[in-house]
């Protein structure tokens, strides 16, 4: 008799793909803060970044005669909700317009957590894979129970003698330090009475994958853009779609690699994203799928994911009565 393996076909779902530009260009990530500041703050922020904007777009041209580039903008509805939609949206967009941008695709920060009933950001949580440093023996508490994820090995816990000296204290190391360790330990979430919290650099992480064209649920792709068909936007945010479509644009929402444009402040963010990035098990078939076709393009994309992602940080105008008396 010879043995046969009996499977069933829906055990395994099928990683569905979805289409892809060959950049992601996000024109804003901006706070609640910067909406409060009115329009004016907002139009200098889209005219600055017109002129990193162009820039981009010329250097993807090197690549390729005709880029496909999207664009993107991301609104912080998770952390504060600010004014409503059909106030802040309009004032955006007519900002943008001013500058001579068009945003294609508008996001809510808070479907970077739970996005059409699928929890996101727990999903790729459980997908961390944490970098082990060396000489380590699991005395560490895994990230999921600690909510903080580093990029190498922290200061061990150090006793004190008697006379009250530090005895046997060490640095911390970076696992992949050349010469020099620059080390990082990034808090993922935060619990207040039972409820999570997830960090702006987590949030921004699953962002990045999603415009990357790499996160799925059971196969499926999340985060797909809806048109917005009403003259007019909701008053509610829940009543938004978690990404929705705001121009004609032949281009996809995802893309090959990603460029973002934002004030310099958010530099930490960004650099905390990218170590979140290199401690991610992304989707297998989700990565075929990009290298295959970036490949098919003579495109092709860097192995590691946060190579993908490239950022230009331009410096905020300062205050004006601090200009005036220096």
């Amino acid at each position: 008799m010879t043995d046969t393996a009996f499977r069933e076909t829906t055990a395994e779902p099928v990683t569905k793909s979805v289409p892809l530009a060959h950049l992601s260009l996000e024109l804003g990530h901006l706070y609640m803060e910067d909406f409060e500041a009115g329009p004016k703050r907002l139009g200098e922020h889209f005219a600055e970044v017109r002129v990193w904007a162009d820039a981009v777009r010329a250097s993807a041209a090197r690549r390729s005669k005709r880029p496909r580039i999207s664009t993107c903008f991301l609104i912080d509805d998770y952390f504060t909700r600010f004014s409503t939609p059909a106030e802040l949206i309009p004032m955006i967009l007519k900002e943008a317009e001013k500058a001579g941008l068009v945003i294609d695709y508008l996001a809510r920060e808070s479907s970077c957590a739970v996005a059409d009933r699928i929890e996101l950001a727990e999903s790729v949580m459980h997908r961390l894979v944490e970098s082990p440093p060396p000489g380590s023996y699991g005395s560490r508490p895994p990230v999921s129970q600690t909510g903080w994820l580093a990029n190498g090995q922290r200061t061990p816990s150090t006793s004190r003698s008697a006379l009250g000296a530090v005895k046997g204290w060490e640095p911390p190391q970076e696992t992949a330090a050349r010469n020099h360790s620059v080390f990082m330990d990034v808090e993922l979430w935060s619990e207040k009475d039972g409820k999570r919290l997830w960090s702006c650099p987590f949030l921004a992480a699953v962002w990045q994958l999603a415009r990357l064209g790499l996160l799925r649920h059971l196969g499926e792709p999340v985060l797909v853009p809806k048109d917005w068909e009403g003259e007019d936007f909701p008053h509610d945010w829940d009543r938004l779609p978690p990404l929705t479509r705001l121009s004609d644009t032949k281009a996809a929402f995802s893309a090959y690699r990603t460029c973002t444009l934002m004030p310099n402040r958010f530099l930490a963010v960004e650099d905390a994203v990218r170590l979140i990035l290199d401690q991610t098990d992304v989707d297998a078939g989700a990565l075929q799928q990009v290298a295959e076709r970036s490949a098919a393009e003579r495109m092709p994309v860097p192995a590691a994911v946060a190579q993908r992602a490239t950022y230009v940080f331009y410096e905020e105008p300062g205050d004006s009565s601090e200009a005036e008396e220096t």
